[in-house]
């Protein structure tokens, strides 16, 4: 690879390791998103409590933080394929399992596979990211994050409605389906032939495990947009609610459910195509914080729907600007963070941004559980606005960073 690689939007397809990576992702977020759709009905019917889930993205947080100064290193030390191929094969693992409680009828035990399946993400996303950025060159990597994250959005699109279908032929259908889906992901990741350039690896230390950490808090750039995503999204999100909607509101089945689900995957779609195409080359720190402000004001709009088709327009709103903020956030950390510690500054972002989902479902779910649900999306949505005007105030250089590139001092 060399930095003279032609410049367009689909010149990252060129290169054969990045398109083994790229399916093997689509697969197993595939299967992630027909397992989630499943898992979010199953608990519903069986318990009709917004709280149990809510649970269920406590159930995926708890891992995230004691892993976080593992999985960081861990991507930084060791063979990234390996790590993904490991985790793709614990995720069918907790498929398979679910399958057998499905079958039974119990619900209790199925959080402690998601928290398994939890750790498994932990691991698979900074290693993925960090992979992708050692087979992609520097001047193609805002092409080849649109162009993942595209393909990304399409499973996610795709996942839940799959799930939403499946899901009447019997619980345990679409976590059959699923476990095939992450054992194919295992061939096409054993199938990269890349390997990590050799070379001195850090000892692994106290000071090491904290590195990613030290680094993001020297970087207000960094630090401000991963901090506004974490709270925004803490605050704001309401996937976790999305079966009351489907059920109570919209008084539909499990299908509703999957469009529910698929729709902000459409608007992250669409944008995530825009980006790899026409990417963004000036106003980045502006038009990021104007996104998140989107965010919040749309959830607001989602929270007061009573018609679904509206509800979706604003769930499609959510999603694109969501993707938009993810791209530029993903694009600040390739720029200012050296290779040795891309590891684990993504596995810091990851979790950071990861928990800020989780903790943002059991959040909903919880303050649903007292105020009920369109109260709860309402108050998050607010709350995602007036994060962003602080956060304006509160990261100056976050405001007014222009280009992707920081000012050359």
């Amino acid at each position: 690879m060399t930095d003279d690689t032609p410049r367009n939007g689909r010149a990252a397809f060129r290169f054969r390791d990045f398109r083994f990576y790229v399916s093997s992702r689509f697969l197993w977020t595939l299967g992630l998103q027909i397992m989630g759709v499943a898992t979010s009905w199953f608990v519903y019917e069986q318990t009709q409590d917004p709280l149990a889930l809510g649970l269920i993205g406590l159930a995926t947080f708890l891992p995230s933080i004691p892993l976080s100064l593992i999985t960081g290193p861990a991507a930084d030390r060791y063979d990234r394929r390996m790590i993904i191929i490991i985790a793709c094969l614990t995720m069918a693992t907790c498929a398979a399992v679910i399958v057998f409680l499905t079958g039974l009828g119990l619900v209790w035990p199925i959080y402690g596979a998601v928290i398994v399946l939890g750790s498994a993400r932990a691991f698979s996303n900074p290693a993925g990211q960090a992979l992708m950025m050692s087979i992609i060159p520097d001047n193609e990597y805002t092409s080849a994050v649109s162009w993942n994250n595209s393909i990304t959005q399409v499973a996610t699109i795709v996942g839940p409605g799959v799930g939403g279908l499946l899901y009447p032929l019997g619980p345990s259908v679409p976590f059959g389906v699923a476990l095939v889906l992450f054992l194919l992901a295992v061939g096409l990741a054993w199938s990269i032939e890349a390997r990590d350039k050799k070379g001195v690896k850090p000892p692994v230390t106290l000071s090491m495990l904290l590195a990613g950490y030290r680094y993001i808090w020297s970087k207000p750039v960094i630090l401000g947009s991963i901090t506004l995503d974490l709270v925004a999204v803490l605050i704001g999100g309401a996937t976790a609610l999305l079966p009351i909607y489907a059920h109570e509101i919209f008084l539909a089945g499990p299908w509703a459910l999957g469009v529910l689900r698929s729709t902000p995957s459409v608007g992250s779609l669409i944008a995530a195509l825009v980006f790899a195409n026409f990417p963004l080359r000036r106003f980045t720190g502006k038009v990021m914080l104007a996104c998140v402000f989107v965010y919040g004001l749309a959830t607001v709009g989602f929270g007061l729907s009573t018609n679904m088709f509206v509800a979706m327009f604003f769930l499609a709103v959510i999603g694109a600007s969501d993707m938009i903020s993810v791209v530029i956030r993903q694009t600040f950390i390739q720029v200012e963070t050296p290779n040795e510690m891309r590891g684990r500054v993504i596995a810091v972002h990851t979790i950071l941004t990861g928990t800020s989902n989780q903790l943002g479902e059991f959040e909903s779910g919880t303050l649903a559980h007292f105020v009920g649900a369109v109260n709860a999306v309402v108050i998050g949505g607010v709350g995602a606005m007036a994060a962003t005007a602080l956060w304006t105030r509160l990261f100056p250089e976050l405001r007014d960073r222009d280009t992707f590139e920081p000012p050359k001092s």
